[in-house]
């Protein structure tokens, strides 16, 4: 069984998931970064929270990446994963 702590926030009128993932995330081809988020999106719903899922994980050199929808880069671009953590406040289990 998997649970992973998330932050469910409302922004710029959109519900947003954002899932904070360890720094392997970054060796992962992209098909299996996208399946990742698939399984957290559908584990996200089967909880009943609304929007959609966004992943961040801290890539080489210490910046943070992450894979949201393109409207949204420009908020994820702002953020720092300090910011995500301070924010987590729901628990997703699968």
């Amino acid at each position: 069984m998997t649970t992973l702590q998330v932050a469910h926030i409302r922004e710029q009128g959109q519900d947003m998931i954002i899932a904070p993932l360890d720094r392997s995330f970054d060796h992962k081809t992209a098909d299996q970064q996208q399946a990742a988020v698939a399984e957290i999106q559908m584990a996200a719903t089967s909880a009943g929270l609304r929007g959609i899922v966004a992943v961040v994980w801290i890539g080489p050199g210490g910046r943070m990446k992450f894979i949201a929808p393109p409207p949204w880069h420009p908020f994820f671009r702002s953020l720092d994963i300090q910011q995500v953590m301070a924010n987590l406040n729901r628990s997703l289990t699968w």
